[in-house]
């Protein structure tokens, strides 16, 4: 589960739009350190190429692409 801050930080990522659909499951995501690229598969889970997802599995980056995944179901 992610911590607070995570989560507080992929939100500020989606409400500012640095979360940017490349197409193919792939967003480009600009963090507060860098750029970095999320990959969302077919099974739903999500990677990105920052060192805090290569260290812990998770990061602002990658809870932000589910967040923005999940809010643009809702509106359908």
């Amino acid at each position: 589960m992610p911590s607070e801050r995570l989560v507080q930080k992929a939100e500020k990522l989606l409400n500012s739009g640095r979360v940017e659909s490349l197409g193919g499951g792939k967003f480009n995501v600009v963090g507060d350190h860098g750029t970095y690229i999320v990959v969302r598969n077919y099974d739903g889970t999500v990677s990105c190429n920052c060192i805090g997802f290569l260290r812990r599995k998770k990061c602002s980056h990658s809870i932000a692409v589910l967040m923005r995944n999940k809010s643009s179901r809702k509106r359908r």
